[in-house]
């Protein structure tokens, strides 16, 4: 090989190193309430110590996506730089009158869904920037919902790899095994986001799969 040609290969291997060095960008996802900004929270805070964002019993209480960047995930055997995305709840039909029967007026509550309309668009167009998904389900629901459905069909078809992220599995009613049952095509690891639950070996899943 000529002195020529080991310094180019040499400085284009070089090049890669310095400028494929990017945060991966991993949104996450699922139906409203499933628990994606108490795992957003959850993972945050382990790694940085703050905060993600606000939660709340009330579905769409996130109504624009909220990103967070540089944070490093470290396992046993793997390292990753993430910028978590936590989108708002997915939903096919947002209806006002949700909100009024939490106790909010109608004025509020019309504004409450034309925002967290505008937030399910927004975290749609998400999907174009983003290097893969965590999809958060709520392992105590029937996981063949129409949003479900839709939002894994989507990730494959534009080829981004996804986790999923069966939560809330401190409750009696949990079922992680149907949905690993449902969609045995990806990867799954049962969580309890708000008690911390098998979060290790979510953290594992997460640099294995999008590093």
């Amino acid at each position: 090989m000529s002195v020529f040609k080991r310094l180019k290969e040499n400085f284009s291997g070089m090049f890669k190193k310095l400028f494929n060095k990017k945060n991966a960008r991993i949104g996450i996802y699922g139906p409203p309430n499933a628990g994606k900004t108490t795992l957003a929270n959850r993972i945050v805070r382990d790694w940085t110590g703050d905060a993600m964002g606000s939660v709340s019993s009330m579905a769409h209480e996130t109504r624009r996506a909220r990103r967070r960047e540089g944070v490093t995930i470290r396992s046993n055997s793997h390292s990753i730089s993430l910028d978590i995305i936590d989108t708002p709840g997915l939903a096919t039909k947002i209806d006002f009158h949700e909100f009024m029967k939490q106790g909010l007026g109608e004025a509020e509550s019309k504004r409450r869904a034309k925002e967290a309309t505008e937030g399910v668009i927004e975290a749609v167009k998400w999907l174009e920037n983003l290097d893969g998904v965590i999809l958060v389900m709520d392992a105590t629901e029937d996981p063949f919902t129409q949003v479900n459905v839709t939002v894994i069909g989507n990730m494959e078809a534009r080829n981004l790899p996804l986790l999923i992220a069966a939560n809330k599995i401190d409750l009696p009613e949990a079922s992680p095994t149907t949905i690993r049952n449902a969609f045995p095509q990806h990867p799954m690891v049962a969580i309890s986001a708000l008690e911390g639950k098998n979060i290790d070996t979510l953290y594992e899943e997460i640099a294995k799969r999008f590093g």
